[in-house]
């Protein structure tokens, strides 16, 4: 079984990595981004303008390298010894993260990375995801599948950007957050689906605050 691993689920805008990085500190784990490195291989990439391709990119990641590092303050994306947790949140970089991450030879390179990484933590990690629960950690100790309706999604992800989440990009955001939702549910390797054990959370009326309080509240059931 793996040690203390919390793996929270759930499809784009949904609040994963926030909810995963305020629960990670309200019981002292690490935050594990799997997001983070498929953006920081997506935007290796991008800046050596290489064939968007499974060896290619494996390769250029290695070689680099491409990682996570762990800090004071939980795992930070590098490129060559860059911390590029900024940069990976380019426009440049959504737009083509989900083509990366669909690659086999990726996700197989990503998983293996996400594995090595938990074993540098002492007390254990949260890591957020599309296929931690049911691939990267089918043994987690909790698994939680986060979701929210998709207008919620869309008004989160604008007011995380900073944009104003009027009726227009509301609709906007939704249109392209639905798309990103039947792409990852119907990709052939590792699809966005639910794992038969975890606990489904629709945060669609929560406040943020009340929706790390339910994670907490499972994890400590799990854990005492």
């Amino acid at each position: 079984m793996t040690s203390r691993v919390i793996a929270i689920d759930g499809p784009a805008g949904s609040g994963k990595s926030t909810t995963a990085k305020a629960v990670a500190g309200r019981l002292e784990l690490a935050h594990l981004d799997s997001g983070a490195l498929y953006r920081a291989a997506t935007l290796a990439a991008l800046n050596a303008e290489i064939d968007i391709d499974g060896e290619g990119i494996v390769e250029l990641a290695e070689s680099l390298p491409v990682c996570l590092r762990l800090t004071d303050a939980g795992f930070r994306p590098e490129v060559a010894g860059v911390d590029v947790s900024q940069e990976i949140r380019s426009d440049r970089v959504t737009r083509r993260v989900s083509e990366v991450a669909a690659l086999p030879q990726v996700r197989e390179w990503v998983n293996r990375a996400l594995r090595d990484a938990t074993a540098l933590h002492p007390r254990g990690v949260v890591i957020d995801g599309r296929d931690i629960g049911t691939v990267v950690f089918p043994d987690a100790l909790l698994k939680v599948f986060l979701t929210a309706g998709t207008d919620e999604r869309a008004r989160r992800r604008l007011l995380q950007e900073g944009r104003a989440a009027d009726e227009a990009n509301v609709r906007e955001a939704a249109g392209r957050i639905a798309r990103r939702d039947r792409y990852d549910s119907s990709r052939q390797v590792a699809p966005l689906t639910q794992a038969e054990d975890a606990l489904l959370l629709d945060t669609t009326g929560l406040s943020f605050e009340q929706q790390v309080d339910r994670v907490v509240e499972l994890a400590r059931k799990v854990f005492s």
